[in-house]
């Protein structure tokens, strides 16, 4: 059993913040995710085409254990530049690793393709992603905002305008979990050719529109709806998600929850996981809640991971605004 958190959002994780910031003539922008304290941190990439700053750091067996920050990008590999920013702002704030007299922050960062999406990508000799990040750092708070913002300003589907989503699950034993991610897939997140979401089982309190699943179920469900098919696009791909949690994790523990994690793009995108995708999983322990899972427990903890980044992605889709010189419609759009 499981309910909702108080906003809904990765920040009902205790000591996580989230700051925006885009270019909406670019049709990009950042996100930046700030642990203070700092959190155990670990990846797990399941797509096949990934683009990061400082994942290897967040193996297991590495000596770093946690880290400051982690990002998530739009411009492709231009957009790496954003964690330069977070890590500017950081610095700012004396945050960081401690090394004899210095401080350096940790921030990982992982970007989505968003260079075909109809924005003016004409910045000159640098990108503008740096200060995006410093000011998507700056950003930071409790509430933000989701759909076309941040690292989702950009994101397209197969079928909609893509978005930026976050949600969060509180369990029977007390941790949460929290879901963010930038949706940018090469598939779609919804089923065949009509407005209802993959995600529908794992809805709650109609938080993307309470459609529910179709009926009669459509005959096209299972073709794989795809960018490169489905003109006016560029398959220009990637879903990129921070899960979190409040409950006290290994980094071992940290890169098991991101993998379960992902069976939540399984739930929510046709398909995912692709070739032509770089969908990776940042998880995040920040132990706020001083509660270490058992090995049950644990079991429970991947399955809300699960459910709540399916949600995630679904309120991405859901959330995405219509604007000047869309690619793909919003799904707010789409007729009944």
């Amino acid at each position: 059993m499981m309910r909702k958190g108080e906003s809904n959002a990765i920040t009902d994780v205790a000591g996580l913040l989230v700051g925006n910031a885009e270019d909406q003539r670019l049709k990009s922008g950042v996100t930046a995710v700030l642990c203070d304290p700092p959190a155990t941190a670990a990846v797990a990439v399941l797509g096949g085409a990934p683009g990061t700053r400082e994942t290897d750091l967040l193996a297991p067996h590495n000596t770093v254990q946690t880290v400051d920050a982690v990002v998530l990008s739009g411009g492709s590999a231009f957009g790496l530049d954003a964690a330069s920013g977070v890590q500017a702002a950081l610095r700012d704030l004396g945050r960081g690793f401690a090394v004899g007299s210095l401080r350096i922050p940790i921030v990982p960062a992982a970007i989505l393709f968003d260079l075909m999406n109809g924005g003016e990508k004409d910045w000159g000799q640098f990108s503008p992603y740096r200060e995006l990040g410093y000011a998507a750092a700056r950003a930071a708070a409790r509430n933000f905002t989701t759909g076309s913002a941040g690292a989702g300003t950009g994101a397209l589907t197969a079928t909609f305008k893509g978005g930026l989503g976050s949600a969060s699950a509180v369990l029977a034993n007390g941790i949460t979990v929290g879901a963010l991610v930038a949706v940018n897939a090469l598939g779609s997140a919804t089923i065949g050719n009509t407005r209802h979401f993959w995600a529908a089982p794992f809805e709650l309190d109609r938080e993307f529109g309470g459609a529910g699943m179709p009926s009669p179920w459509p005959e096209d469900a299972m073709l794989p709806r795809l960018k490169f098919r489905d003109p006016p696009a560029a398959p220009v791909n990637t879903t990129i998600a921070v899960i979190a949690t409040d409950a006290v994790l290994t980094k071992a523990e940290a890169k098991r929850l991101a993998i379960s994690a992902h069976d939540g793009f399984s739930r929510a995108l046709w398909p995912s996981h692709t070739p032509l995708d770089g969908d990776l999983v940042f998880a995040l322990s920040t132990g706020a809640s001083g509660k270490k899972p058992l090995l049950e427990d644990y079991i429970d903890l991947g399955v809300a991971a699960a459910a709540t980044m399916a949600r995630a992605i679904a309120r991405g889709i859901h959330d995405a605004a219509a604007a000047e010189n869309d690619v793909k419609p919003a799904w707010s759009l789409a007729s009944a």
